[in-house]
């Protein structure tokens, strides 16, 4: 098992829709959180966050940090979504890690398909 694992509802992307993922940390160890850091290959263009288990998130933010004190069970689920048409498709590369005194501890990386 890993020590941090990251799940998309669906890695086939489609602009202005909701994309849904879950975040599992098993790590034994002591951290203080987890990051989201998202890539649309080959563009300057944005994943958004929209919201973590149930809260919403009112500025526009590309990546996500979670606070473990925000994770009951060691567990995560967030919503974001991709606001541009693109004109090709692109590969989406989403990374979340654990994160303990600044420091990234492990890592997960899950690739999505973008298109219009």
């Amino acid at each position: 098992m890993k020590d941090i694992e990251l799940k998309l509802d669906d890695t086939s992307i489609s602009p202005h829709s909701e994309i849904k993922g879950r975040i599992t940390v098993n790590y034994p160890g002591r951290y203080d959180g987890v990051v989201i850091n998202t890539q649309i290959v080959g563009t300057n263009e944005l994943v958004v966050y929209r919201s973590y288990n149930g809260k919403k998130i009112s500025q526009n933010v590309s990546r996500l940090f979670i606070s473990k004190e925000d994770m009951p069970d060691n567990k995560a689920e967030f919503t974001a979504s991709i606001e541009f048409e693109p004109k090709e498709t692109h590969e989406v590369k989403f990374r979340v890690s654990i994160i303990e005194q600044h420091k990234e501890i492990e890592s997960d990386v899950v690739f999505g398909k973008l298109s219009g």
